[in-house]
């Protein structure tokens, strides 16, 4: 397992989430699906959440307009 640190701002708010993952490397569109799920993956609808096929630009924009932004990962 290893810890990703991602830095990301929520609703212009700077917010920190740690992940224990097993893949070797966490590309910033994956992150981004992560903190969605994070975020709303309790919503009553799954329509916050990108489909399973979504480009990596498509999940990016997602996550804009829900308020995840700025994503770094280290």
């Amino acid at each position: 397992m290893r810890e990703y640190t991602l830095n990301y701002l929520f609703n212009d708010e700077p917010r920190t989430h740690v992940f224990e993952l097993k893949q070797p490397d966490l590309p910033v569109h994956e992150a981004a699906l992560h903190l969605l799920q994070l975020h709303f993956g309790d919503a009553e609808n799954g329509l916050i959440l990108p489909p399973a096929d979504a480009a990596p630009e498509e999940i990016l924009e997602q996550a804009q307009v829900v308020g995840i932004t700025q994503i770094e990962v280290a």
